[in-house]
């Protein structure tokens, strides 16, 4: 399934405050729903880690975490760079 098809199956269950520029879904079941979506809100744009978990057929942010800038992220893609070769490690 393409992600163009998939976006027009379902609308994001965002806020109407935030104004969706773009989204890569991440993970989505029955239950979950996961995705890394730029959004612009009073003129200015962040990109925003969504986890939403669906409560009697409505959708409910559970999480959300976001970038605000790229100096910001720089920050972020290092330490995750750093930590993530020890997920295999026990």
């Amino acid at each position: 399934m393409s992600e163009s098809s998939e976006k027009s199956e379902e609308k994001l269950p965002i806020s109407e405050v935030y104004k969706v520029i773009d989204y890569v879904t991440i993970f989505k079941s029955e239950k979950w729903w996961e995705a890394i979506v730029l959004y612009e809100s009073y003129g200015k744009r962040s990109v925003g880690v969504y986890l939403w978990v669906k409560k009697n057929d409505t959708w409910k942010r559970k999480n959300k975490f976001s970038v605000r800038n790229l100096q910001e992220w720089s920050k972020i893609k290092d330490a995750v760079d750093k930590l993530a070769p020890k997920l295999a490690a026990k």
